[in-house]
C-alpha cells in the first residue's frame, strides 16, 4: 500500500483529470482523512466509507477521501489498480457535487439502492 503522502499525490493527479467546471462551488476542495470509518449500515464490520461529499455551513462544500479505508479494503492491490479505485471513488463524490448543484438526486437514489441490496444480502 502506498503511504498517505503518496495517496495525496495520486489524488492530486486524479483531480487534475477533471474539468475546471466540476470545481465550481467546491470551496472546501478535496481533503484526505487518515481514518477508516465503517458505514452505519455495516453488518459485520465489512462496509467501509471510502469517500464522502459534504456540505457544511462553516466549511462549505468539499470532498473527503479516507486513506485508512483504502488501506483496509484495497491495501493489497497493485498501485495501478489502487489508482483506479481512487479514481472511481473520487468521480463518484464529484458526481454528488455536480448533481447537487443541478438539483438532482440520481446518485443518492443509486447509493440508497446499493445499501438496500447490501442489507438484503446480509439478512
Amino acid at each position: 500500500m502506498i503511504s498517505i503522502d503518496e495517496f495525496e499525490a495520486v489524488l492530486d493527479e486524479l483531480a487534475d483529470e477533471l474539468p475546471a467546471a466540476f470545481y465550481e462551488e467546491l470551496n472546501g476542495g478535496i481533503l484526505v482523512d487518515p481514518g477508516c470509518p465503517l458505514h452505519p449500515e455495516s453488518v459485520n464490520g465489512d462496509l467501509y466509507i471510502m469517500g464522502e461529499y459534504r456540505t457544511d455551513p462553516a466549511m462549505g462544500k468539499y470532498i473527503v477521501m479516507f486513506y485508512g479505508s483504502f488501506h483496509r479494503v484495497f491495501g493489497g492491490l497493485p498501485e495501478e489498480a489502487l489508482r483506479e479505485e481512487m479514481r472511481r471513488v473520487l468521480r463518484h463524490e464529484f458526481r454528488h457535487h455536480v448533481e447537487g448543484r443541478a438539483g438532482m438526486r440520481d446518485l443518492e437514489v443509486w447509493d440508497e439502492e446499493q445499501i438496500a441490496a447490501y442489507r438484503a444480502g446480509h439478512e
